[in-house]
């Protein structure tokens, strides 16, 4: 079988759904974002909100959400729902931890995967196999993740050296590399603080700085999940099954197989982000340290509909926004305000501009309300920086639910043989 003879999806007709955004108006807006940005920084004098410290922390920090969110698009780009992400990587953390401080980080790293896809395959055998509601398979899945580990670690991190019912031993570190010449190039230049130059810098200086090995990998996942899921005979049968699984099967698709395969590497990448937070973000594993990342990831999939692309945008914006939490958090946030006022100011405008005026007045009220709120204050409560990340997460799903398409078959029950 050739892979001319898999139907393709349905193309959407005119009206019905989602257009894709091109790649130029997509950059166009990123860089009028970022320069929205650079003139919040130079009136607010929030410089650390483009610096090249925020920049490789937000860098790190999006990392393990990146990853679960390349799981999630695998699973669900077969038609299963996988909302196991965060018990996942919560079996990824411990059994990267539990590895690593024996035989070395980069055994921590493999074992991390395999503790992942182990939880995967429950997943699978439940939904695939078993036809079990996606989201009640998920759900035990992230119950049992999380008392199984917590068992597990009174019995090995408890008596070891270092080590606590609630925390592994210390593990030894992958190390990080900085790219000669152009880091130091580019922080120099951050400093600076020019507008929009220094801005740019800080960007780029953030994503070539401290960097650790696993980062590189994880990123380089990114188009290598674009390339398999979309430019492969695999990635199209794949895909298929999320599509219209009965349909695939007439053309001799193996359903049951591509799902099964689908899941587990799923799991895989929810395990390697987990292998991520404690091995390369802490070198320890703790109790609770996925933090609800895995749902976030799966957030950051849906942001990105379900493309590889989009998904990595909305990793680093989570992972932005989290990094807050470390580096200047309230005066930053407080600066942000001024930024997200201004944002809405333009989603404002451009209602008005499409005559849906009734949006348009709403959102310009919730604009001076964010001014408001910017003007009579000059910070933010600390409880408001830690929870900013699952706000954006909120506001970004309710902002992008109109435009979203997901894959047709997602999360719907499949037989064998049904289409007989």
């Amino acid at each position: 079988m050739t892979t001319a003879t898999v139907a393709k999806p349905k193309a959407q007709q005119p009206g019905k759904g989602s257009r894709r955004m091109s790649l130029p108006v997509l950059l166009l807006i990123v860089a009028g974002v970022l320069v929205l940005t650079s003139v919040v920084r130079l009136i607010t004098g929030a410089d650390g909100i483009t610096s090249t410290g925020q920049m490789s922390t937000a860098l790190r920090l999006a990392v393990p959400i990146g990853l679960a969110g390349l799981g999630g698009l695998w699973a669900e780009r077969s038609g299963v729902v996988n909302i196991g992400l965060e018990g996942m990587m919560i079996l990824g953390t411990w059994f990267g931890a539990w590895a690593g401080y024996q035989w070395g980080p980069w055994v921590g790293v493999l074992f991390g995967i395999i503790g992942g896809a182990l939880g995967a395959l429950l997943h699978a055998i439940a939904t695939v196999t078993f036809n079990v509601n996606h989201i009640v398979s998920g759900v035990a899945i992230n119950i049992l993740a999380l008392g199984t580990t917590r068992y597990l670690s009174k019995f090995t991190f408890e008596n070891a050296p270092q080590g606590s019912s609630k925390q592994s031993p210390p593990i030894d570190s992958l190390g990080t590399f900085d790219i000669p010449g152009l880091s130091s190039a580019l922080d120099t230049l951050n400093q600076k603080h020019w507008f929009l130059v220094s801005d740019i810098a800080g960007l780029v200086g953030g994503l070539v700085t401290d960097l650790s090995p696993l980062t590189v990998i994880a990123v380089a996942l990114v188009p290598f999940t674009w390339w398999v899921l979309w430019r492969t005979a695999f990635g199209l049968r794949l895909r298929s099954c999320g599509e219209n699984p009965v349909a695939a099967e007439s053309l001799g698709v193996n359903v049951y197989k591509y799902k099964y395969i689908a899941v587990i590497i799923s799991g895989g990448f929810a395990g390697l982000g987990g292998a991520f937070l404690s091995i390369v973000a802490s070198n320890v594993y703790l109790d609770g340290q996925t933090a609800g990342r895995g749902y976030i990831g799966l957030a950051a999939m849906i942001f990105g509909n379900w493309m590889p692309g989009g998904l990595a945008l909305g990793a680093g914006l989570f992972g932005y926004t989290d990094s807050l939490n470390l580096r200047g958090g309230t005066t930053n946030v407080h600066a942000l305000i001024l930024l997200l006022g201004i944002l809405v100011v333009v989603g404002a405008a451009y209602l008005a501009w499409r005559k849906r005026y009734v949006p348009a007045v709403i959102t310009a009220v919730a604009a001076a309300l964010l001014f408001v709120w910017y003007s009579t204050t000059s910070d933010v409560p600390a409880q408001l920086v830690t929870a900013t990340p699952y706000i954006v997460t909120l506001l970004v799903l309710s902002l992008s639910a109109q435009s979203l398409r997901m894959p047709k078959a997602d999360g719907m029950p499949y037989r064998k043989g049904q289409g007989k």
